[in-house]
């Protein structure tokens, strides 16, 4: 059966997820992004190189192109593969042989001759043990202070809770009217997911497929899900 021209779609395109209808999408009317990026902890959009830290900001960016509103789901650039560098090394049999003859190896004080490698894995334990401090402190610190603010309860707001993003008026709000998750993303290792429920996937337009795994009321502020 046909779809009637009146029917109100959303649209697919990322950063845009506005609803419109065949007769009113104009030229210029979506404002969207072409594909994300992410390294490090850090997301940044590959078409404009605005970036952010915080999921929730990064995905608020507005768009930096401007289209017509589409049904159909972008098809997302993958990354090339990174080439290994084959960086030229002693072998191994023959350091560690140099290494157990050292008398200064042998009674553990460092070596300038031998001590680069364990030199190296010992900055790198420090840096993953500072990097879990770190997220560690992230998870500890106290949510901001909720601001009360007086709004109409028959105005259309959009909520803001992960996962959701529907339109949706106060008087209709209830303890199980949005479904979200609570969080937060979890970006490893080119995997994609929620802390919450422990779902990961490769594709970014996966990852915005995850099921939510949690039901409360909307909520129109970031960070204020309940």
């Amino acid at each position: 059966m046909e779809v009637g021209s009146a029917t109100k779609l959303r649209c697919q395109r990322i950063g845009c997820n506005a609803m419109f209808t065949d007769d009113d999408n104009p030229e210029g009317s979506c404002q969207f992004h072409a594909s994300p990026f992410f390294h490090d902890g850090m997301k940044e959009w590959s078409c404009c190189k605005q970036r952010s830290h915080d999921f929730t900001l990064f995905l608020e960016i507005p768009g930096c192109k401007k289209g017509k509103h589409t049904t159909e789901k972008p098809v997302l650039a993958k990354p090339a593969p990174r080439q290994p560098i084959t960086v030229p090394t002693s072998s191994p049999v023959a350091h560690a042989a140099t290494k157990d003859s050292c008398s200064r190896c042998r009674q553990g004080f460092f070596c300038s001759d031998h001590g680069s490698q364990p030199k190296e894995q010992i900055r790198q334990a420090l840096n993953t043990t500072l990097q879990a401090q770190e997220e560690e402190i992230e998870s500890l610190a106290p949510p901001p202070p909720v601001k009360k603010v007086v709004i109409d309860i028959n105005e259309p707001q959009v909520c803001k809770n992960k996962g959701c993003g529907k339109t949706f008026k106060e008087r209709d709000n209830h303890e199980t009217a949005c479904s979200y998750h609570p969080g937060p993303p979890a970006f490893h290792d080119r995997l994609r997911g929620w802390k919450c429920c422990d779902v990961h996937v490769k594709e970014f337009d996966e990852f915005m497929e995850i099921p939510p795994c949690t039901k409360g009321w909307h909520s129109s502020s970031a960070g204020q899900a309940v």
